[in-house]
């Protein structure tokens, strides 16, 4: 995607860091586990030890004790931010800022990152809420959120939504040029080879380098469970309960390996795949995103919608841009490999379905402009967010430390975009983001978070964003999980499946810990 203007752009980073000491301002049926097995020399399949024998109980909830943030009403801020579709106006939203180290690897002036936080409802017990990096910024979701799940939420907790550090509020990162965003994420389905999402990594890494400095390399998740835990003591509480969506699941479990005895009661929606080899996480990652394809047809199917089968649809549309390159109102103009991006992003809500439908019957006759909109937020800057591509780069490439050789990244590409027509190269393009990003120098946070109490992970088998079957991988994990499997398709399911949302909600409220590999119908 990229703009016909040539108007000049003023690039800079909104990584707000200040120097130290400055003023803050249902039905659920218990089966056999699906995740992989962990598999001991005797072959039995167990999960990693705990270091004490005795299991560590589900701390009560509490209330909070001096709390320290100061809140003021965002209501009109919040609903501007968010657009459509919005939220009832029985909703009222407050917002406060807090500082937390930076702690930069390199930062020897000991500087702030500026953090913004959203309070949903009235219940007396705050429940954080974290979401993916490249999602809606926390504060939005938790937004969202409040206005989906059922009443009983709302009277027990009051959703903590959090702009994580470079998203959002929170600085949102904006040294990734304009011109260079839409060669990030336009590689063409049907032509093969990422020399332009290259290239365009390289020019993005210079760029960030300059904007971001010392802060470049702080912006990871291990230092965002950080910021969760400076949250935690602003609250005034002594547990952090929480919910987390995708990448914002990493966070906490993160939170529960560098905290655990801080650990009050949390759910893990769609924790991604800690496998090392990332190219064969992405593999996983493009074949849910071919399944969710399917589930998104034959859900057009039953609705009698006028899309007909999507794969047609959509080689329709891809192949009429190349050839007839088409603009919305504002001169935007929509490459096949954006287009395609708009509709897995579009995928992995699956309250938009209907929406994504209409927008791809459109474009097959010229008019993108509502499926343009699809891929906005990762593109585009306006007055109340950041484009979102910056800070999910910055936090994916920080979060690896290993990067592939420019022939490696196009031998991986090549196969996937075989097995996966519509999205192999779509998704294959987060290996070439990496490129010029500095190599993450400190290891990796260690698995497993022994010392923490149950910890819920909801699964969904056929996610887009976080297949059930990584999710899996990642609770074998942690000695503490215990794991509720969605048998649906989208991305998350708490919200989504009436049996994971009532799993969670007997879990935060009641302090009911769901039997182990409990399996939720679609």
């Amino acid at each position: 995607m990229r703009r016909r203007s040539t108007r000049r752009y003023r690039l800079r980073a909104r990584l707000v860091v200040v120097a130290l000491g400055a003023l803050t301002l249902a039905g659920c049926t218990t089966g056999p586990s699906v995740r992989p097995a962990v598999v001991e020399n005797d072959g039995k399949a167990t999960k990693p030890a705990s270091p004490s024998s005795a299991p560590v109980p589900l701390p009560p909830l509490s209330e909070p004790q001096s709390p320290t943030l100061r809140w003021t009403d965002c209501d009109d801020d919040t609903r501007a931010r968010m657009g459509q579709p919005g939220v009832p106006a029985s909703l009222h939203f407050s917002c406060a800022r807090m500082n937390a180290p930076l702690d930069a690897p390199d930062d020897t002036q000991h500087l702030l990152a500026r953090i913004l936080v959203l309070k949903a409802g009235t219940g007396p017990v705050p429940l954080v809420v974290v979401n993916d990096v490249g999602g809606e910024p926390g504060s939005l979701f938790a937004a969202r959120l409040a206005a989906q799940l059922p009443p009983a939420f709302l009277q027990k907790f009051t959703l903590i939504g959090l702009d994580r550090r470079g998203t959002g509020m929170s600085g949102g990162v904006q040294c990734v040029p304009p011109e260079a965003r839409d060669a990030l994420l336009g590689a063409d389905p049907a032509q093969g080879g990422l020399g332009d999402v290259l290239d365009a990594a390289r020019r993005a890494g210079q760029q960030c380098a300059i904007d971001l400095d010392t802060a470049q390399t702080a912006l990871d998740s291990w230092r965002t469970a950080g910021d969760l835990d400076e949250l935690r003591r602003e609250l005034g509480l002594d547990k952090l309960s929480a919910l987390g969506r995708g990448d914002g699941s990493k966070v906490l479990s993160e939170y529960a390996v560098r905290f655990p005895g801080q650990v009050g009661r949390m759910v893990l929606d769609g924790l991604p795949d800690p496998g090392a080899d990332r190219a064969a996480v992405l593999d996983a990652v493009a074949a849910g995103a071919q399944g969710t394809l399917d589930a998104f047809g034959a859900d057009c199917a039953a609705r009698g919608c006028a899309m007909g089968d999507p794969k047609a649809a959509l080689t329709a549309v891809t192949d009429r841009l190349r050839t007839a390159p088409a603009s919305t109102a504002d001169g935007v103009v929509l490459s096949p490999g954006i287009a395609m991006y708009g509709v897995y992003l579009g995928l992995a809500d699956r309250s938009r379905w209907p929406a994504l439908a209409d927008a791809i019957t459109a474009a097959r006759t010229g008019d993108v402009t509502a499926l343009e909109a699809f891929a906005a937020p990762m593109l585009t800057d306006n007055d109340n967010d950041p484009s979102r591509i910056g800070g999910t780069i910055a936090t994916r490439c920080n979060d690896a430390a290993t990067r592939l050789p420019a022939d490696q990244i196009d031998k991986v590409e090549q196969g996937m975009r075989a097995k996966y027509p519509q999205f192999g190269a779509l998704v294959a393009q987060e290996l070439a983001w990496c490129g010029a990003w500095p190599v993450r120098r400190e290891p990796l946070p260690p698995a497993g978070a022994p010392g923490a109490p149950p910890i819920m992970v909801a699964a969904t088998t056929t996610d887009p964003v976080t297949p059930g079957q990584g999710t899996g991988r990642a609770a074998d994990q942690m000695p503490s999980a215990v794991t509720v499997s969605w048998q649906g398709t989208g991305h998350g399911a708490v919200g989504l499946s009436p049996c994971v949302t009532a799993a969670a909600q007997s879990f935060l409220i009641d302090g009911k810990v769901p039997a182990d590999g409990t399996l939720c119908p679609a």
